[in-house]
């Protein structure tokens, strides 16, 4: 049941990455304003709304914004519309990726997306070409804090997660700032998330997460591109989130 990965360490990445180039609260703000415009502005009935609070939450975007945000999307303040919208490819070494996206112009992101895969090495696939080899999960992030790696695995066992994945040995961090990435079924994903933040559980972020279920490991050059790849895609402003199959070498992740 549990495992190593690299997704929080590349998650750590590019937040950082992202936050330094502002783009963090626009891809909130947008996703906040396209679940209101689809399920209505309570978020007690509107799942997606409450999931794109919660992200807006953790990327530490103020209250006032997210309320003003989920106003824009009922069309009380400044209406705008956006749509979501998921495009399929192949990055370096036929890496299966899928994006998700919002846009308010189809035209003009998928033009722009084709040409981001195809400036690094992939290409934009047709619907359904690698959507397959992935799953809807829950996935959050979570700090071991002070309690013991042990102590970790049952609180999220108990908690109801699938899967606990423990973050690799390294010298360099300490205990209570190594990341752990606990896997839920999408059904139960709030439940353990809650149960999580109850028992006192610090989650760094939190969200539906399309999951591999076979992974490549490309060599280092592959590698380094599909990083690339990925970081372009990350700067469209019309992109939301970036999946893969890969295995990326820590060495890959280098500024």
């Amino acid at each position: 049941m549990a495992g190593h990965n690299k997704w929080s360490k590349i998650k750590h990445r590019k937040a950082v990455v992202d936050k330094r180039r502002g783009k963090v609260w626009t891809k909130c703000a947008r996703a906040l304003m396209s679940a209101a415009r689809q399920g209505g502005a309570d978020p007690s009935s509107n799942v997606t709304l409450r999931y794109a609070i919660d992200e807006a939450r953790y990327a530490n975007m103020p209250k006032d914004t997210i309320e003003r945000a989920i106003q824009k999307g009922v069309g009380d303040i400044d209406a705008e519309s956006w749509e979501p919208v998921r495009y399929e490819g192949y990055g370096p070494g036929g890496v299966a990726v899928l994006v998700d996206a919002l846009t308010n112009n189809r035209a003009r992101t998928v033009t722009d997306l084709r040409l981001i895969f195809e400036k690094h090495g992939g290409n934009l696939g047709n619907a359904g070409c690698v959507g397959y080899l992935f799953e809807t999960r829950g996935r959050i992030a979570a700090l071991q804090g002070a309690r013991s790696a042990d102590s970790m695995f049952e609180i999220a066992i108990e908690s109801g997660a699938d899967d606990v994945q423990a973050p690799e040995a390294d010298d360099d961090t300490e205990p209570a700032d190594r990341v752990w990435t606990i896997l839920t079924r999408p059904a139960e994903f709030q439940v353990v998330k809650d149960s999580l933040e109850k028992s006192g559980v610090a989650i760094l972020d939190a969200g539906l997460a399309m999951i591999p279920g076979t992974t490549v490991e490309p060599g280092l050059d592959v590698a380094t591109t599909l990083v690339r790849l990925i970081d372009a895609l990350d700067d469209n402003d019309d992109v939301q989130k970036v999946h893969h199959n890969a295995l990326i070498p820590d060495e890959a992740m280098a500024d």
